[in-house]
């Protein structure tokens, strides 16, 4: 009996020996289809291929797509366990031609692989075509030998495919296994058609036409081929079971979650293992591709998924997480084949118990409170909905969770009474919006948000996906369109383009559509969840409802991320090599530097700066893995975590760390750094490739601010400097190495130099007889006035001081032109500072020079001013403040 593995293999080797390329399944985030919330047929990696807008190096293309349904119009959730093929994770096998073959060779490519390769037998299979498709019937007659009783004609759109109201389209054949008379059912297209006798197991999708907006339809230029066929329901044929959770995959995880619960894998319990077999294939794939629980979109969904399955092993007693404890059993049956599985363990597992243990209380309280709520009401009343929104607002206690509890008794929910609640409490919160200055600013946001969901960030896993444009805002107010050249702020439902926050700058790229592109300048965070996005269409008009697709800068982000992990690694150096008491206080991650505020109450020296330098390097040179953990803010304190001080969070948080040393940090008490945050960073320490520290400057009062560059900038940092030196060298005539001693020799040199000029010009000042007038008396006071050249400000103190010596008692003006500008000092002997104080001469005198100010002490004061050729009225002015 082949296994589901086996059957994989079996089917994408086939089509790679018929020359189609074995790709790899696409993430269950969409990249290229911004309507869809999860990947759900295998040929949505290909979309672009069958419109034409892509090229790739194949024609021909085989995939194993993973796929979830749960969530928007393709939601099985509520079904899954109680019916035997309905699931929210599946594989999809397909075979795909962009424009290669067509009918004539996939028809036999199926009918081979089913009746040879997985020995089918030929009689128990019959076909439909669409009522018109009279070139599917004539092949399936010629390759099949099927008589027309067992080719079955439909005329509805069951066996007609469209991308959309528009665009490629054309009909379908699908291929049905007969189970035989034990069970009902009658064959597609008769009134007993919904049982199980007859059961699909092949679509294959003739991609021939184009619908246009009229109605009508044209044959397309590339005619294509999308098939899809689900291992689950295949396997289950192959194995010769009628239940797809009889295969050995899902046995093998039904087991695995009986053992985990010490029950019976088909006892009562049976349906409970069904759903956590199916949740835990779901819920692990979502994780590995980026998904992490939330409040909203995806992560809302993948929550829902996660607490269905921990409720149904509430049910079979659990009375601990079980969850994380089964992941083990996916990664063995399904890691061989999808190797981000076994490379994603340990974060399914961290994710799956953590909110289990969660979940737990809440559930507990929950249900307490519900059959409170139900022992107040008649037998078999629907529960109203003021009670279930009252459990869901106050308690956690999620809708879906309720109807599903109340599914098992019999019971409904007036779901209508829900949402009349819902509404009413958006009412009240949208009342205190209303106010004044950014408040009211916020209002068109607020009123977005309303409507729309909270945007959904693609961007820790892709820079490229495509996105809807949900609204347009220009200057405060929503507009329908942007027209070429205009500016304005576009929100759309997912984005790559990271918003900014944290430190870290929003991203900037491109957005393009069919007719027409535009500039993303910039992106930032707006009230309710939104990222808007600040857009200039270049080419052509933007319009609400445009589906677009959405490149980040590449370079540019690659360098932010680079600067934002060097800034953890730059933190951790800091606390290291100053102390215990080093605390963020503010960072900027931009493309071209980083800059970093934390405690510190003095400078760094040069030793301590090179310090920190070279411990980022090691670890930079380490090229450890960069990890990231969702966890509380509790747990993630509790194993050393940084946070920001005075900084909120949720009740979950994501916690990056890089650096493998001896902490005592970390789950092993190996991690080096350790930080909650919220940003992009690189996969490895080794891609910051480089860091420069530029030097610290004081910020604020005990908060210093260290600067640097990472990377390319560098690298030509670097490169720079050594020029610098070399030219310094070549100057010099010495080589680098000398280059120290000898500027210090030189300065050393001139500093002497300095000092012997500047003792010949108080020499020449002095000794000179204009230089050296005799005092007079003015109003009582001996007072030598002097006007010098070729003498500096610096000088005059000293001159001062020697002619204060040589008068014993008095007051001296010396005014000096130095550099085009008057420069001015006063000295009076301590004698008579109680009589007239140096500060006032020199104040003023430097307003007769066109100056301001001037200061000092009362026995020497200075000041400047603008030129020398006032010198006599300032003079005059200094006189007549002694006579005063």
């Amino acid at each position: 009996m082949p296994s589901l593995n086996d059957i994989r293999s079996t089917f994408l080797s086939y089509f790679q020996k018929n020359g189609h390329e074995v790709v790899d399944s696409s993430p269950l985030v969409p990249r290229n289809d911004p309507t869809l919330m999860f990947t759900n047929s295998g040929m949505v990696q290909f979309k672009n291929l069958f419109t034409g807008v892509e090229k790739r190096d194949y024609t021909r293309a085989t995939t194993s797509q993973k796929c979830v349904r749960a969530g928007g119009k393709h939601n099985d959730l509520d079904n899954v366990g109680y019916t035997a093929r309905h699931h929210t994770f599946f594989e999809m096998l397909g075979n795909f031609s962009f424009g290669d073959y067509f009918k004539e060779n996939a028809i036999p490519y199926a009918w081979e692989l089913l009746t040879r390769d997985f020995d089918i037998p030929k009689d128990r299979l019959l076909v439909t075509v669409y009522h018109t498709d009279d070139e599917a019937a004539a092949i399936w007659k010629k390759v099949a030998g099927l008589p027309d009783e067992r080719i079955i004609r439909i005329p509805t759109n069951d066996n007609f495919w469209m991308m959309g109201p528009t665009g490629p389209c054309g009909p379908c054949t699908e291929i049905f296994f007969d189970h035989g008379p034990s069970i009902w059912g009658g064959p597609p297209g008769s009134k007993d058609e919904d049982g199980d006798r007859f059961i699909e197991i092949w679509n294959l999708v003739f991609m021939q036409n184009e619908q246009f907006e009229d109605g009508s339809m044209r044959a397309l230029d590339m005619q294509s081929i999308d098939t899809g066929m689900g291992l689950e329901r295949i396997g289950a044929l192959l194995q010769g079971k009628h239940d797809n959770y009889d295969t050995d995959l899902m046995r093998a995880l039904i087991e695995a979650s009986a053992h985990a619960t010490s029950s019976e894998p088909d006892g009562p319990g049976n349906v409970h293992h069904r759903v956590i077999a199916d949740h835990l294939r779901s819920t692990s794939f979502l994780i590995a591709d980026g998904v992490m629980p939330g409040n909203d979109g995806r992560g809302y969904v993948l929550r829902r998924i996660m607490r269905r399955a921990m409720r149904h092993a509430h049910l079979l007693g659990a009375q601990d997480p079980v969850m994380h404890r089964l992941v083990g059993a996916l990664v063995t049956q399904m890691g061989a084949a999808y190797p981000e599985l076994r490379r994603a363990q340990a974060l399914i597992e961290e994710t799956l118990k953590l909110e289990e243990t969660r979940f737990k209380q809440t559930l507990d309280r929950g249900l307490r409170l519900l059959d409170d709520e139900l022992g107040r009401l008649p037998e078999g009343a629907a529960l109203p909905g003021e009670a279930a929104f009252r459990l869901y607002d106050t308690y956690g206690f999620p809708l879906d969770l309720t109807q599903d509890a109340l599914r098992e008794m019999g019971r409904g929910v007036d779901v209508a009474g829900f949402d009349a609640a819902m509404a009413e409490q958006k009412a009240k919160a949208r009342a205190s919006w209303a106010g004044s200055g950014e408040a009211k600013e916020a209002t068109i946001w607020y009123e977005i948000a309303e409507r729309v969901a909270p945007t959904e960030f693609l961007g820790y896993d892709t820079e490229v996906a495509e996105g809807q444009v949900l609204a347009l805002v220009v200057e405060g107010a929503e507009v329908a369109s942007l027209s070429e050249g205009a500016t304005g702020w576009m929100v759309v439902n997912q984005t790559p383009f990271y918003a900014e926050s944290g430190g870290q700058v929003g991203d900037s790229g491109t957005w393009l559509k069919p007719d027409a592109s535009g500039v993303i300048h910039d992106t930032q965070k707006m009230p309710g969840g939104l990222f808007a996005h600040k857009v200039t269409p270049a080419k052509g008009g933007l319009s609400v409802g445009d589906p677009l697709e959405l490149r980040v800068d590449h370079a540019r982000r690659s360098a932010i991320r680079a600067n934002h992990s060097a800034t953890h690694l730059l933190h951790e150096a800091l606390r290291q090599t100053l102390g215990e008491h080093v605390a963020q206080k503010g960072s900027l991650n931009a493309p071209d530097r980083l800059r970093f505020d934390f405690s510190h109450s003095k400078a760094m020296s040069r030793e301590e700066l090179a310090a920190v330098e070279s411990e980022v390097n090691a670890f930079i040179r380490q090229n450890s893995p960069v990890e990231t953990r969702i966890m509380t803010p509790d747990d993630a304190r509790a194993i050393g975590a940084q946070a920001l001080f005075g900084e909120k969070y949720g009740d979950e948080v994501r916690v990056v760390s890089m650096g493998r040393a001896p902490t005592g940090k970390g789950q092993d008490g190996n991690t080096w750094s350790l930080e909650l945050c919220g940003g992009t960073h690189v996969e490895r320490t080794g891609d910051i490739g480089l860091c420069v520290v530029l030097g610290d400057s004081a910020s604020s009062a005990g908060v210093r601010r260290i600067e640097a560059l990472t990377g390319q900038g560098a690298l030509e940092h670097l490169i720079a400097q050594q020029a610098r030196l070399s030219e310094v060298a070549e100057i010099l005539r010495a080589q680098p190495a000398e280059l120290a001693a000898r500027v210090k020799a030189l300065v050393d040199e001139r500093r002497a130099l300095e000092n012997e000029v500047a003792t010949l010009r108080r020499e020449l000042a002095l000794a000179g007889p204009a230089a050296a007038p005799e005092a007079r008396q003015v109003g009582g006071v001996p007072f030598l006035a002097q006007v010098l050249t070729g003498v500096s400000g610096k000088d005059l103190p000293p001159l001062i001081d020697e002619h204060k010596a040589r008068l014993g008692s008095g007051a001296i003006l010396l005014i000096a032109e130095a550099e085009g500008k008057a420069a001015v000092a006063a000295g009076v002997t301590g004698d008579l500072t109680a009589r007239v104080s140096a500060v006032d001469l020199v104040k003023a005198a430097v307003a007769e020079l066109g100056g301001k100010g001037g200061g000092g002490r009362p026995d020497m004061a200075q000041g400047g001013a603008r030129d020398i050729a006032n010198a006599e009225a300032a003079i005059r002015a200094a006189e007549t403040l002694l006579e005063g």
